[in-house]
């Protein structure tokens, strides 16, 4: 959903999208949509092979969809999905790209609503990683996170008036035919597009 509407929102601003293969239970899911939004805009897909990091890296998300735990985003649980480091390791490799193709920025649509869990999409890394990217380039490559202060219901709502169809999105970390609505991407995203007076046509499992 973020990406997506980060996509739609800053076409004029975006040359080139990534997709990371890393071996998650849903990337076979998301990764397909991400093509198709790509697409339709006119904008040149890329999908980058990561197996390592299913191979040797610790993670629910890598272990498949029977190890997802269930519930909302603040329970303690949800921190078993946390794959390490994955948006610093994402985040190089889009550097280096950006800077092989003569591009000035990198763009990552983190939110609010991912702080408490995951270190790497705080605002005191977005910093970090823009300052390291900015020093590590002849370019000065810089990074935007525009949504690192905002909630996903906020982000729903910008796509609304985008008029986004969520539901050529994926968010559900089990991977499986159906969204499970039970997992914290789950539960995250039907609070999201019901506050956001979003009709929700996601097929869900229950």
């Amino acid at each position: 959903m973020d990406s997506v509407t980060m996509l739609y929102e800053y076409l004029d601003d975006i040359a080139l999208a990534l997709s990371f293969d890393y071996g998650a239970n849903h990337n076979a899911k998301e990764i397909p949509f991400a093509q198709l939004h790509c697409q339709r805009l006119g904008i040149k897909h890329l999908v980058i092979p990561l197996q390592f990091m299913h191979d040797y890296f610790k993670s629910s998300l890598l272990a498949g969809a029977d190890a997802i735990p269930e519930g909302h985003y603040s329970s303690e649980n949800m921190r078993s999905t946390v794959v390490p480091f994955r948006n610093g390791i994402m985040l190089s490799i889009a550097c280096g790209i950006a800077e092989s193709n003569g591009l000035q920025k990198v763009m990552i649509a983190n939110h609010f609503g991912d702080h408490a869990i995951y270190p790497d999409c705080r605002t005191s890394f977005i910093d970090a990683m823009n300052e390291a990217m900015v020093r590590g380039t002849f370019k000065h490559i810089m990074l935007e996170a525009p949504y690192t202060a905002i909630t996903k219901t906020e982000i729903a709502k910008h796509g609304k008036l985008l008029g986004v169809n969520y539901a050529e999105t994926w968010s559900c970390y089990k991977g499986r035919d159906r969204h499970c609505g039970k997992c914290g991407t789950c539960v995250e995203r039907k609070e999201a597009l019901r506050e956001a007076g979003i009709e929700d046509k996601t097929d869900y499992e229950e």
